[in-house]
């Protein structure tokens, strides 16, 4: 029995918006660029509909449905009362003071995965890195196991054809189609975040695997900002265990496919991390996180610099 996000009543599952076409490098740029060009304007609602947005991004109009999909589930913007506009990690990415407007560095690529995969609205993603309990699959593996769960949460409207493509799209989006002999070379630069290496091509041609233990780019600052992320949808408690952080769904040990020794690692170093804020404990055999006050999302944006090697200050609200 499935638990978590994608068992609850009132879950609503995606499998498509992104018309078949992966996470492109630039897309998330241009997607930002034109929701803040436009803020406070008449055309802040209908920037991706209106009848310049081809001309505005320079690409067909499937694709332009696709960049505002992509933009929309990994973070960047969201749709607000007047519009669209830009969220904190769009700032902090791509802002007038943004740490990495071209993309260059590996915390932003982290952080692009951890809100595709550690949020439930994309229902392949989360259930592929969340739910998935193989290593080694074939597209055909995540289809079957999707289609069956379509049909026993009784999910309206989801077509296998559907979920082909979006696991198709999933695929891709990890994997450079050149590593699987199946495009050219330009192909290899399709996806940034095939560059993470979560997923890698295996044996035959439809092979694929998770690749699962530690990963030295995943900065220690993104890291804590997923981890305060999925402890704020998660729990109110003042404490979260070993068992939660590694293998719930939705947490970073799920997530960013970590072993238990390098979350183990990991969160010996909180308090350090946090400035005290959080700290990791063993007492009476329990191991178990133990936050002191109150720590948001938003707060934890302020540690990811750091990891851009940009130091800013946090103190524990």
């Amino acid at each position: 029995m499935i638990r978590g996000p994608l068992a609850r009543d009132d879950y609503r599952p995606q499998f498509s918006g992104h018309e078949t076409f992966p996470l492109r490098y630039g897309w998330l740029k241009k997607a930002f660029d034109a929701v803040c060009m436009e803020r406070g304007t008449e055309n802040a609602k209908t920037i991706f509909s209106n009848e310049d947005a081809i001309a505005r991004f320079g690409v067909g109009r499937n694709m332009v449905t696709s960049i505002r999909h992509w933009a929309i589930s990994s973070g960047i913007i969201q749709e607000g009362k007047n519009g669209f506009e830009a969220t904190d990690i769009g700032q902090l990415i791509f802002g007038e003071r943004g740490y990495d407007p071209y993309m260059e560095h590996p915390c932003t690529l982290w952080l692009l995965h951890w809100h595709l995969a550690g949020h439930p609205e994309k229902t392949t993603w989360f259930w592929a890195f969340n739910h998935f309990q193989g290593g080694a699959f074939e597209r055909d593996h995540l289809v079957k196991p999707l289609e069956t769960l379509a049909a026993e949460r009784e999910w309206l409207r989801v077509a296998v054809a559907t979920i082909k493509r979006d696991v198709e799209c999933f695929v891709r989006l990890y994997v450079a189609r050149s590593a699987t002999g199946e495009g050219s070379h330009e192909d290899a630069l399709e996806s940034p975040l095939a560059e993470l290496g979560l997923i890698r091509p295996v044996g035959r041609r439809d092979g694929f695997r998770f690749v699962r233990g530690a990963k030295p780019t995943l900065g220690d600052g993104v890291f804590l900002y997923a981890l305060i992320d999925f402890w704020e949808r998660h729990s109110t408690a003042s404490t979260l265990s070993f068992e939660a952080i590694a293998h719930e769904p939705g947490s970073p040990g799920r997530v960013f496919l970590l072993d238990e020794d390098e979350i183990f690692s990991r969160l010996q170093e909180l308090e350090d991390i946090s400035a005290g804020a959080m700290r990791w404990s063993e007492t009476a055999g329990l191991k178990q996180v133990i936050r002191d006050g109150q720590i948001h999302v938003k707060d934890a944006i302020k540690l990811i610099g750091a990891d851009y090697n940009v130091h800013d200050t946090w103190e524990a609200a």
